[in-house]
């Protein structure tokens, strides 16, 4: 099978990154593509950013002209977009939100999400909130890095622990990481916390597998239905 993934922002490294963790997940026989919009943020951090985001990745999507996909993951943590790529396309849409959420749900009572930025809270709590699986969630904490300077993966992971032990206190018995960035950190801090670590592009990818696998698709009744046939118009005339 095929799965498309999807980065929220026009970075390539990050592209890069968060592709080299979808295939690490990726069982045998899945070959995973990244795409990377042409326009919008080079990275998400705020409301702005977001719906800017979102709509990049429709349009990307929108504009796909590579091999059939049978699956999408959206590796936007926290981002807008999700019912309109369900609505767009006619596969599995996993968004790594609330695919990490919900295995979170699996490992433990409560469960805390260790982002970036504090400004991205807001965000985050309300696309649990959507997901269903707010209630669940014993914090939501920053680590105070931008997107981008999830590089220094020195620093990364010594903020991440510090703001880990903020969401243990505060009831977490799972960890997420909270945003797809940050791919690959729980392998080196889980075993230093002593919880699960749940990276949401790998949960992401065995779940689209997993819909896929088992011939389930986006249903077309009610809230997801196919949208209304009218003239759009993407972008500014000519």
């Amino acid at each position: 099978m095929r799965i498309v993934v999807t980065n929220c922002n026009t970075t390539q490294e990050m592209t890069a990154e968060i592709v080299r963790g979808a295939r690490t997940a990726a069982g045998p026989g899945t070959t995973v593509t990244g795409l990377t919009p042409a326009w919008g943020p080079a990275s998400a951090e705020g409301w702005l950013d977001s719906y800017l985001s979102a709509a990049a990745v429709l349009d990307t999507l929108r504009t796909y002209d590579g091999p059939p996909y049978d699956a999408v993951v959206l590796a936007g943590f926290g981002e807008h977009g999700r019912e309109g790529v369900r609505e767009l396309v006619d596969v599995p849409v996993v968004d790594i939100t609330e695919a990490a959420a919900h295995l979170a749900c699996l490992l433990g009572r409560r469960y805390g999400v260790v982002t970036t930025l504090e400004r991205s809270r807001g965000q985050i709590e309300d696309s649990l909130e959507l997901a269903g699986v707010a209630r669940n969630c014993a914090a939501v904490v920053g680590t105070g890095l931008g997107v981008l300077d999830l590089g220094d993966t020195e620093r990364t992971e010594s903020a991440f622990l510090t703001a880990a032990e903020r969401a243990r206190e505060a009831g977490a018995e799972v960890l997420v990481l909270g945003c797809a960035g940050m791919t690959g950190l729980q392998r080196t801090v889980a075993e230093k916390l002593g919880l699960p670590v749940v990276d949401g592009v790998a949960a992401a990818v065995k779940l689209a597998e997993a819909l896929v696998d088992l011939g389930l698709r986006t249903s077309r009744t009610g809230s997801f239905a196919a949208p209304e046939p009218k003239r759009r118009v993407w972008g500014a005339p000519g």
